[in-house]
């Protein structure tokens, strides 16, 4: 979490920008090293509401986190290994002729473990292969937070590189446009700019460090004096992905609401508070977009069809601040590649700046 309160009133509001920094992905179980059928394996959870086909036939490497012994003390190390270590191999269709006309189901526990190489499983193997990543023995590793990621690089797409394909746009794209506005935010008078990036999203905000949990209304009351200031002037941007209407699927989507790749930033809506924004935030969001010369888009589900989550109602719950969920159109959310447009993200940048300044 950062902000920047130089010059500023110390009755000032609060201009807050949330977003997550995690993304649907497979993780290491405690005890992951498995195997048969002459093949070496690794045993894995789902994180989130993952696409699991998209995770198949991938190069995949593994980063994260090692807890390790430190004399009597616990310290963590952050490994990352850009290797093309593993793959989940898809069943052939010969062996599945149906699979192109019912579609292809994914057991997790049976169809997503990783294959790691040829031989028996290993008792201890991966927690080794980590620990050599990290150059520290192997017997000092007590635990881990770990998983795996998509070894092909980001890369702008299209005929005319309109397009940006890349891993985790959910929602990293949303931390790093709220970072390059926090920096370009302007000392002085005027609202205090706060970023506040949370962890589990993916998986409901409950937790020391999500979005439900305490840590945002601790800080504020104890570094940015939360109590002498306004509530009822300060507004949190809760920036997360939003869905742009697929081509192939224009059915599922609302007809009146189509959202465009390059559109610029989508204000989302949904009467049962999955999305946190009413009318006065989606005006101080529209004046900001005028003065910013930024389009904006608007998003709500078809009424027969839910929507997904953002950190957006639970921050306004946790704070009673007034909320406003917003963020850039992409395609295949929660696969472990998206899309968006080439020039939304900058566009969101300059919108997030321009919020930040009131």
């Amino acid at each position: 979490m950062a902000w920047a309160d130089a010059g500023r009133a110390p009755d000032a509001p609060l201009r807050i920008v949330g977003a997550h920094t995690d993304s649907p992905n497979l993780r290491l179980k405690p005890i992951p090293d498995r195997g048969g059928t002459g093949f070496r394996q690794l045993g894995v959870e789902v994180y989130g509401s993952a696409l699991l086909n998209s995770w198949l036939d991938r190069d995949l490497g593994f980063s994260g986190r090692l807890a390790v012994r430190d004399g009597s003390s616990v310290r963590d190390v952050l490994v990352r290994d850009d290797r093309p270590v593993a793959r989940i191999p898809q069943l052939a269709v010969h062996l599945d002729r149906g699979v192109n006309d019912k579609g292809l189901v994914l057991n997790p526990q049976q169809h997503l473990s990783p294959v790691l190489g040829l031989g028996d499983a290993t008792p201890g193997a991966f927690p080794a292969m980590a620990a050599a990543d990290a150059d520290i023995d192997p017997d000092d590793v007590l635990a881990w937070d770990m998983m795996f990621h998509d070894l092909t690089p980001s890369r702008l797409v299209g005929l005319q590189e309109d397009m940006v394909s890349a891993p985790r746009i959910d929602n990293l794209l949303s931390c790093h446009a709220g970072t390059e506005a926090l920096a370009a935010a302007s000392a002085g008078e005027g609202p205090v700019p706060v970023l506040a990036l949370f962890d589990h999203e993916e998986v409901g905000s409950v937790s020391s460090t999500g979005a439900a949990g305490p840590i945002l209304d601790r800080i504020l009351r104890r570094f940015v004096g939360l109590a002498d200031r306004p509530t009822s002037a300060s507004v949190v941007f809760s920036v997360d992905g939003a869905h742009a209407t697929h081509p192939n699927y224009p059915e599922r989507h609302d007809p009146e609401h189509l959202v465009f790749l390059n559109g610029g930033p989508v204000l989302k809506f949904n009467a049962r508070e999955r999305y946190a924004t009413d009318a006065i935030g989606a005006g101080i969001v529209r004046l900001a977009a005028e003065r910013a010369s930024v389009d904006l888009q608007s998003f709500v589900s078809r009424g027969d069809m839910a929507c997904g989550s953002t950190i957006g109602p639970p921050t306004a719950a946790a704070v009673g601040m007034r909320t406003v969920d917003l963020g850039v159109a992409q395609l295949a959310m929660h696969s472990a590649r998206e899309t968006c447009g080439s020039a939304d993200p900058a566009r969101l940048r300059d919108l997030l700046v321009e919020l930040f300044a009131g």
